[in-house]
C-alpha cells in the first residue's frame, strides 16, 4: 500500500505526465474472465436479461475489492466520482474529509481541483499556496526516478520555496505549490482565472526555469513517458504565452506557444492559440508544424494523425496543393468526413477562395452537428453577409446567438454584421465595439469595425482600426492590405506603399492583395507593371477556382492599363470578357464604349453607351461620352454625305461597299 502511494506521489511531481496519473482509483487486482468485457458504470448499468447475468461476477468481483479498501480509500473514490458527475459540493465535502484524515499532498491537490473545476479559484489558491505540513518521506526529492536529481521533478532554483526547516535540516512545512510543479501550475490557472495576472506569472516564472537544469528542450523531455498523456510542462509553457499576451508581450507569448509544442506536440492550446494570433506568417507556421518531434513523443500512427490535423488548421493561402493532401487524407485514411474540425478545414479553404455558397454550405452542415462552433461562426456570418439571399436568415442567427450566447463575442459579432447589410454603420460599430471589449484577440470584429468606419467614408478612424488588427496579428497580411487600400482613397501613396508591400512580404499569393498593388502601379503611371500585377491576380483567381464575378474590377483594372498604352484590342477582349461574367456591369460597358470610340467604331461606341446608361441613367460621365460620340457621329456623316463620289465617276477598281453609307 505504500508502495502504491509513494509511486502516484512521484507521478505527480513529474511534469513530464499527466496529472491524471495519480487518479487514487486502485487497479483492478481480479483477472476477467473475458477481456472483450469491460465493466460497465453501475448508472448506464442493464440490470435485466442477458446483461445482469454478464456482469454478476464482475460486479461480485468489485465489491469484493472495494471492500478490502480502508474508510480513506472509500472516500477518495466517492471524490473522484463525484467530480465527474459534477456533483462538486459532494466531492468538496468527502475531499475535506480525506485531506483531514490524511493531511497527504495528494489529497490536497485533488481537492483543489475539485475547486478549481467548482470555478472556486480562490479557495483552491489558498488550499495550493497556505503551509502544509508535510512527512519527512513527502518531500519532492524523495520519490523522484533519479533520486532527486531528474531535473523536471524538483522545483529549480527561483521558483519560490518557502520550506521551514528545523534545526536538524528536515522540512517539516511547506507550500503544497513548492513540493509538485503540478500544484504550482494549478496555482498559477486558478490565479490566471481571477485576473491576478503578474502573481500568476511569477508563480510560474517569466520564461521556462528548466531550461536552466543543463539540459535543452527535447532532451529534457521524459522519453520513456510517450503517450502518458499532456505533459504539465508543455502546460506550463502554454500558460505562460496566455500570461505574455496579457501583458502585450506578443513576441515573448509566440516564444512560449512554440516552446510548449516542442515539448509536447499533444498540446493543442498552443497550437490553437499561435493560429488565432496569427503571430506568424504562413510560411513560418508551416515550417514549424512540419517540423514538430511527433514520431518521437508518440507511437504507431498517431503522430501522422496529430500533424494531419494540425496542418489542417492553418491558413489556406499558400501550400495549396499540400493543404488538399492533407484534407483528402484525413477523409480517406481517418474517416473524419462529418468531423466538425475537419469541415472547418473544408470550410476554412472555400472561403479563401472567395467560394461564398460552397462555404455557407459547409459551415451549414458544421453547425448542424455542433450549435456553436467558435472557428466556424465568422465564416458562417460572412458568407451570410456576402450572399444577399440570406440576409433574413442572419437576422434570425444573430438573434438566436444573442439568446443563447449573450457572453460570447460572436454573438455581438453577428448584430453588427446585421446592421452592416443594412449600411447602419453606426449601430454596427456599437456591437463590433461591445464584441472587440468582450475579446480583445477576436480579429474578426476589429476588422469590421474598420470596415464599418471605411464604408461611411471616414477613413482617419478606419485607419486606426485596422493599425490595431495588425499589431494584434502581425502574422496576417489583411490588416495592412485594407490599411493601404484606405491610403490608396486618401492619396497617401506613399504610406499605401509601404502597407502594401509590408502585406506582399507576409503573403504573395493574394489575388485582392496584388490587384490592389496593381491600382497602385497604374496610379504612378507605371503601366507595364499594373498589366503584370492585373494579370498575376487573375491567374490566381483561376487557380483557386474562385468565381470569376468576384474579380470584375480587376479585369477593368486590366482593360484600362490596356487602353493607357493605347492597346485598344487587348483592352477591347478584357472589358468585353467583364461583360460576358457580368453582362450588367455598367463600368464596364461604359470602358469598353470608350474604347471603340478611340477605335473610332463610334457606332458600337454609342451602343455600348446607351447599354450603361440603361444600367445607371445618371452617370454625368457616360452622358458626356454619348453626347460628344453623338456630335462625332453626326459630323461624321455630313462628311460622308458631301464627299460621296458619284457612280458615273467610278471606276469599277473604285467600287467598295461602305457600310457606313447603307440604307
Amino acid at each position: 500500500m505504500k508502495a502504491a502511494a509513494r509511486k502516484r506521489h512521484s507521478l505527480a511531481l513529474d511534469p513530464n505526465l499527466s496529472i491524471w496519473a495519480t487518479s487514487p482509483r486502485p487497479p483492478r487486482r481480479v483477472k476477467r474472465r473475458n477481456a472483450d468485457t469491460s465493466r460497465h458504470h453501475p448508472l448506464a448499468n442493464d440490470t435485466t436479461g442477458d446483461f445482469q447475468d454478464e456482469h454478476t461476477a464482475d460486479e461480485d468481483d468489485d465489491e469484493k475489492e472495494e471492500s478490502e479498501l480502508g474508510m480513506v480509500d472509500r472516500m477518495r473514490l466517492w471524490r473522484h466520482d463525484a467530480m465527474m458527475q459534477h456533483l462538486y459540493d459532494t466531492a468538496t465535502f468527502w475531499g475535506d474529509k480525506v485531506l483531514s484524515f490524511t493531511n497527504d499532498s495528494n489529497d490536497a491537490f485533488w481537492l483543489a481541483q475539485v475547486h478549481f473545476m467548482a470555478d472556486q479559484f480562490s479557495r483552491a489558491e489558498t488550499l495550493l499556496t497556505r503551509p502544509f505540513p508535510i512527512r519527512p518521506d513527502q518531500g519532492p526529492n524523495q520519490h523522484s526516478p533519479m533520486n532527486g536529481h531528474h531535473p523536471l521533478t524538483s522545483l529549480p532554483t527561483g521558483m519560490g520555496g518557502a520550506i521551514e526547516t528545523t534545526a536538524q535540516g528536515r522540512s517539516d512545512v511547506a507550500r503544497l505549490v513548492d513540493l509538485s510543479v503540478a500544484c504550482r501550475y494549478l496555482a498559477a490557472q486558478c490565479q490566471f482565472q481571477q485576473g491576478k495576472w503578474p502573481a500568476a506569472l511569477e508563480m510560474l516564472g517569466d520564461s521556462n526555469p528548466f531550461k536552466e537544469a543543463g539540459t535543452s528542450l527535447l532532451s529534457n523531455v521524459n522519453h520513456d513517458a510517450v503517450d502518458s498523456g499532456v505533459k504539465v510542462l508543455a502546460s506550463m509553457c502554454c500558460l505562460r504565452g496566455l500570461l505574455m499576451q496579457k501583458a502585450n508581450r506578443h513576441e515573448k507569448a509566440k516564444h512560449c506557444f512554440m516552446e510548449a509544442l516542442t515539448l509536447d506536440v499533444k498540446c493543442f492550446d498552443a497550437l490553437h492559440q499561435l493560429v488565432a494570433s496569427q503571430a506568424m506568417t504562413p510560411d513560418e507556421e508551416w515550417e514549424f508544424i512540419q517540423n514538430l518531434p511527433y514520431q518521437e513523443q508518440t507511437s504507431g500512427e498517431d503522430g501522422e494523425f496529430i500533424k494531419l490535423m494540425y496542418l489542417s488548421r492553418l491558413r489556406k493561402q499558400k501550400h495549396l496543393d499540400e493543404q488538399a493532401a492533407v484534407l483528402r487524407r484525413l477523409v480517406q485514411d481517418f474517416q473524419l468526413i462529418d468531423n466538425p474540425d475537419v469541415l472547418y478545414a473544408f470550410a476554412d479553404q472555400a472561403y479563401t477562395q472567395f467560394r461564398w455558397a460552397d462555404c455557407f454550405a459547409i459551415t451549414s452542415r458544421v453547425l448542424d452537428l455542433t450549435s456553436v462552433h467558435e472557428l466556424t461562426l465568422p465564416l458562417h456570418l460572412a458568407c451570410m453577409y456576402h450572399l444577399k439571399h440570406l440576409r433574413s436568415r442572419l437576422f434570425l442567427l444573430a438573434h438566436d446567438l444573442v439568446r443563447k450566447e449573450p457572453e460570447n463575442a460572436i454573438a455581438w459579432y453577428a448584430v453588427g454584421i446585421w446592421y452592416l447589410t443594412a449600411n447602419q454603420f453606426k449601430d454596427a460599430r456599437q456591437y463590433f465595439g461591445k464584441a472587440s471589449l468582450m475579446d480583445p484577440k477576436f480579429s474578426p470584429a476589429w476588422v469590421a469595425f474598420g470596415h464599418s468606419f471605411s464604408l461611411e467614408g471616414e477613413h482617419e478612424p478606419a485607419l486606426t482600426a485596422y493599425a490595431t488588427c495588425a499589431r494584434l496579428y502581425p502574422g496576417s497580411h489583411l490588416p495592412l492590405t485594407f490599411s493601404g487600400m484606405e491610403h490608396i482613397i486618401t492619396s497617401n501613396l506613399d504610406l499605401a506603399d509601404e502597407c502594401l508591400d509590408a502585406a506582399y512580404i507576409i503573403c504573395d499569393t493574394d489575388p485582392l492583395l496584388l490587384n490592389e498593388k496593381g491600382v497602385m502601379a497604374y496610379t504612378r503611371g507605371h503601366y507595364d507593371r499594373a498589366i503584370e500585377l492585373f494579370e498575376k491576380a487573375i491567374e490566381l483567381a483561376g487557380i483557386t477556382q474562385t468565381s470569376q464575378e468576384v474579380w470584375i474590377s480587376t479585369y477593368i483594372n486590366l482593360g484600362t492599363s490596356y487602353r493607357k498604352l493605347a492597346r485598344y484590342e487587348d483592352a477591347k477582349s478584357t472589358y468585353e470578357r467583364a461583360t460576358r461574367i457580368e453582362p450588367r456591369c455598367a463600368p464596364a460597358l461604359a470602358f469598353l464604349g470608350m474604347t471603340l470610340h478611340f477605335m473610332d467604331e463610334v457606332d458600337q461606341a454609342i451602343v455600348r453607351y446607351h447599354e450603361a446608361l440603361s444600367i445607371e441613367p445618371m452617370n454625368p460621365f457616360v452622358l458626356e461620352l454619348l453626347n460628344m460620340a453623338l456630335e462625332q457621329n453626326l459630323e461624321m456623316g455630313i462628311a460622308r454625305h458631301f464627299l460621296k463620289p458619284r457612280a458615273s465617276d467610278l471606276s469599277d477598281s473604285q467600287v467598295v461597299e461602305d457600310p457606313m453609307s447603307v440604307g
